[in-house]
């Protein structure tokens, strides 16, 4: 990629990307690149869209967990080969963002992390940014969630309106913010945030055994349906991945190849196939994730039948 930087990107993101798309069904695909991606003699994010469309995949999670360091001719250029190639985009914020910080200057750093996030994700085509929810290790939960819900507001104000989604994940470790239950309330603090449930990440946090069976994802589905709309609920952006857990939650993402910690995917599958649900599901495995998230594809696939 360039070496211009995203920080030089001057758009109104009001005039941004389209809404989430309101596909019939539900798409798939990676968070990142595969090692085959590498493998394969490929280098860069540009070539991703034409590779995941020959693998008959529809989605990719542009990630930028470590900064955003592409300018704004790659970032088009991702863009309009994920548009020839009819691969829907989403965009990984950079994880150091803090909604819950208590340090006010840090807090505030963050909503600029955002708004550069925002830009880059006009620049992609993408219609969803996902943020980490923020930690709850030094203070109390709900001191915690009164933080985030301040920095949320003051992105709100300093954003102004956007076609964007910005979606709050649910987390792997016990001590961050990013219960289901914590990311519906905070959701609510304005139409333009929405959730990204991270299965895996549900999973670890209790760990293990939080799905078990088709009804157990369901249940998912249907309490953000209630909390915040069937819209929402059907056309929901999601993470996927099996990830090894200790006491405090999350350890490490893993591979399909795990048949030990889990979540299984097929019963998401099911779930999705059977009540008509058309998410985007973006598998984050580790390595995998192109061939994992096709896993996932076929699946659906044969439950649609």
């Amino acid at each position: 990629m360039d070496g211009e930087k995203i920080k030089d990107i001057n758009v109104n993101v009001s005039e941004g990307a389209e809404p989430a798309r309101k596909v019939e069904r539900a798409t798939f695909g990676p968070g990142g690149n595969s090692e085959s991606f590498y493998g394969e003699g490929f280098k860069s994010s540009l070539q991703a869209p034409a590779w995941l469309a020959s693998r008959g995949l529809d989605a990719y999670e542009y990630q930028a967990g470590n900064g955003l360091t592409a300018g704004e001719k790659s970032l088009r250029a991702v863009g309009e080969e994920a548009r020839k190639h009819n691969i829907l985009m989403s965009l990984h914020t950079p994880y150091f963002i803090s909604l819950s910080g208590i340090e006010t200057e840090k807090r505030l750093k963050s909503i600029d992390y955002i708004k550069k996030s925002l830009s880059a994700a006009e620049c992609l085509g993408a219609d969803t940014i996902v943020i980490h929810s923020g930690s709850a290790a030094k203070i109390s939960r709900r001191e915690a969630m009164d933080l985030a819900k301040d920095t949320l507001q003051k992105t709100v104000e300093a954003v102004g309106d956007t076609n964007i989604r910005l979606g709050l994940e649910t987390m792997g470790k016990v001590n961050q913010l990013g219960t289901l239950e914590e990311v519906i309330e905070l959701c609510r603090v304005d139409r333009h945030f929405v959730p990204v449930v991270d299965f895996g990440h549900l999973n670890a946090r209790n760990i293990g055994g939080y799905f078990t069976d088709v009804d157990s994802y369901r249940r998912v589905f249907d309490m953000i349906a209630v909390e915040l709309g069937d819209d929402i609920a059907k056309y929901l952006h999601c993470h996927f991945s099996k990830i090894e857990y200790t006491s405090a939650g999350e350890k490490k993402h893993l591979t399909f190849a795990d048949s030990v910690y889990g979540p299984d995917f097929e019963p998401l599958a099911e779930a999705i196939a059977r009540e008509g649900l058309t998410p985007r599901i973006i598998c984050e495995s580790a390595g995998t994730m192109a061939e994992d998230a096709a896993a996932i594809k076929a699946a659906y696939n044969r439950f649609l039948k």
